[in-house]
């Protein structure tokens, strides 16, 4: 063996020069070349091509695992890989464009570029906007691409080591396409066949794997997020896959029937009318979680502590105009009756730019529009959607609550608090002008302790024959709600005591969570048959009250008591504005006209006429329903508010 002193001899080096002048050919393959390299050459290309593309739509899940700062962007990452199916649809893009981009130019740097910026440049724009407004990259936005700039204008872009990471692996990405990967196929057949089968193959994945909500529903990832969260579900997913599912959502789909110009010429049939300045009173909104009258219900009604705790509730709609909501929901989904009420839209699509509202009318008509919740703004979106409905002021745990109670115990106990700061900050707007307050109670959130009876006992195994589980549930739920009763009577109370008008609009979103499989339900009888009245009533009903304070009454002239009917959410302010006298925005005229062909105008197409429940209206009644629907799709796409 010669010492290591000594230089290796020539041979060695001439060897692992021949070797890697091999490769290179390989990879490059010369002119003039040993032609038998070609076959080796395709599948360097291939494998080349493949992994280049993966490690472009890997970047893109880099981005996205550390978009959200509440998340453990490692634990996400390794989700990723926990989850075939959820990485491969977050590469398929990136490998089909990098092979479209190859047979398109006949140059691997081509495809690169094809690939790289749609991929990374969706996946930086994401990490952007969820950084800056916890709001993830949908394909909706695209349509609000010429407003970006304004959007962005407020916030401070900072550029972390990640976009220097970026910047060289597009120059390194980039340079090896150029240098090692730098001879194409040749023969326009062959490179049209290739074209055409990785669009082929983008089709048919679109329609079939990206747009399915079968497959998004299978590939839940919910181990390291809040299920709640939308931002958080997105981010489970990766970014180029929630993407493009959300192309579901890009274009509205209108009602049918709808011609763009009937539906405007009918809205337009009715114009605003303003409130009267001798009668603005300011306007107090609640929207109570999961909030119900128990005492419509069987063993319920019937038992003298619970008729108890809700006797209250009841002497406070003696005093107001009351009345049933019919909800589109149960247990859940909270924002379709809150946005009910503040839209009056029916059905609608999500919210993601200004969009026409009653909030932008009372802004319009000069009043301050605030926003109140003891919970994250995150949640539904509200942050931000509140602003696209036109409210001025917002208050959530984040910039408000969180001094004053943690959202964990805010779902026990908050209404007081809730009150309390709704109170004060009334009083101090209320000097500048009018205000249109609107809140969201986080309080009495579901589900509810079966275990045991936390607070007040009101129903035992042996007074109501309930198990003990379907007691523990109920008496855990009203407990909350005799506390959320004594608020808001005590904010009655405070009301009252004012000087300045206000009316008062209390409300339910939804009935309670009644354990797995509505089995508290069921012990009570409620059977939840949807096919009669009573089913219907006790699955979607939940009551609302509009009370006015005494210098509201004056200075509106009317006594706000009596039954105020009982109809969809979105017909709710129109009510309120009947009590008051007021005639409100052209839509709302329409709205009038709408409940009185049928005060019911549900989610599962069902309607209320003749005192009845049905699934088809009269020819007329029909009829008038579809223009109406065209009028609020067009309200809701076309109409700019504020402007």
């Amino acid at each position: 063996m010669l010492p290591t002193i000594f230089p290796k001899p020539p041979f060695f080096h001439t060897k692992r020069g021949h070797n890697m002048k091999h490769l290179l050919n390989i990879m490059r393959l010369p002119q003039g070349c040993d032609p038998r390299l070609g076959r080796a050459h395709t599948i360097w290309l291939a494998i080349s091509l493949t992994v280049m593309g993966c490690c472009i739509g890997g970047l893109g899940l880099f981005y996205a695992a550390t978009a959200y700062l509440k998340l453990n962007s490692l634990a996400i990452l390794y989700s990723y890989l926990a989850h075939p199916v959820i990485l491969a649809l977050n590469l398929l893009p990136a490998v089909a464009l990098i092979w479209l981009g190859y047979f398109l130019f006949r140059r691997a740097w081509a495809g690169f570029l094809l690939s790289f910026f749609p991929v990374v440049g969706v996946s930086m724009v994401n990490y952007f906007k969820i950084r800056l407004r916890s709001d993830p990259l949908l394909a909706t936005d695209l349509r609000l691409a010429a407003e970006a700039g304004g959007i962005v204008g407020g916030y401070t872009l900072d550029i972390t080591w990640l976009t220097w990471f970026t910047l060289f692996c597009f120059v390194a990405g980039l340079l090896f396409t150029i240098f090692l990967m730098p001879n194409g196929l040749r023969g326009w057949k062959n490179r049209a066949f290739g074209a055409l089968s990785c669009l082929a193959l983008m089709g048919v994945a679109f329609s079939s794997w990206y747009l399915s909500p079968t497959l998004y529903q299978k590939t839940a990832n919910n181990r390291f997020i809040n299920q709640w969260s939308d931002v958080e579900v997105f981010v489970s997913k990766g970014c180029v896959y929630p993407f493009l599912y959300s192309f579901r959502d890009m274009f509205p789909t209108p009602p049918e029937g709808y011609n763009k110009g009937n539906a405007q010429t009918l809205l337009e049939s009715f114009s605003d009318q303003d409130i009267p300045a001798d009668k603005k009173v300011s306007v107090m909104g609640i929207m109570l979680e999961a909030f119900c009258d128990l005492t419509d219900l069987p063993v319920l009604g019937e038992t003298d502590a619970v008729v108890e705790a809700y006797a209250p509730w009841h002497q406070l709609e003696e005093q107001s105009v009351s009345g049933d909501l019919l909800t589109n929901i149960f247990a859940g989904g909270t924002v379709d009756s809150e946005w009910g009420f503040l839209t009056g839209y029916t059905t609608h699509d999500d919210f993601r730019k200004p969009t026409d509202s009653y909030v932008w009318y009372f802004r319009d008509q000069g009043y301050h529009t605030m926003f109140s919740h003891p919970g994250y703004g995150w949640f539904y979106n509200r942050q931000n959607v509140n602003e696209y409905l036109g409210f001025e002021d917002q208050w959530f745990t984040d910039n408000h609550y969180g001094a004053l109670v943690d959202p964990i115990s805010a779902i026990h106990r908050s209404d007081h608090i809730l009150v309390e700061e709704l109170a004060s900050q009334l009083k101090e707007q209320v000097a500048q002008g009018p205000c249109f307050s609107f809140s969201v109670s986080y309080q009495n959130h579901g589900p509810y302790e079966v275990a045991s009876t936390l607070d007040d006992t009101y129903l035992t195994p042996e007074s109501s024959g309930l198990s003990q589980e379907s007691c523990n549930i109920w008496n855990n739920y009203i407990s909350g709600v005799a506390d959320t009763i004594d608020a808001m009577v005590g904010l009655t109370e405070e009301l009252e005591a004012m000087e300045e008008p206000v009316v008062l609009v209390l409300f339910g979103d939804h009935k309670p969570w009644g354990g797995n499989g509505n089995s508290a339900y069921q012990e009570l009888g409620v059977d939840f048959d949807l096919s009669t009245t009573d089913g219907f009533y006790d699955y979607y009903s939940t009551p609302y009250l509009i009370w006015a304070n005494s210098a509201a009454k004056e200075v509106l002239g009317r006594d706000f008591v009596g039954d105020g009917g009982d109809f969809s959410p979105a017909f709710l302010m129109t009510e309120l504005f009947d009590q008051c006298g007021w005639q409100g925005p052209g839509f709302m005229e329409l709205s009038r006209q709408m409940r009185d062909v049928t005060p019911l105008v549900h989610s599962q197409d069902l309607y209320w006429a003749e005192d009845a429940l049905t699934d088809t209206l009269e020819a007329e009644g029909s009829g008038f329903l579809q223009a109406f629907l065209g009028a609020q799709y067009y309200r809701e796409n076309e109409v700019v508010p504020g402007a």
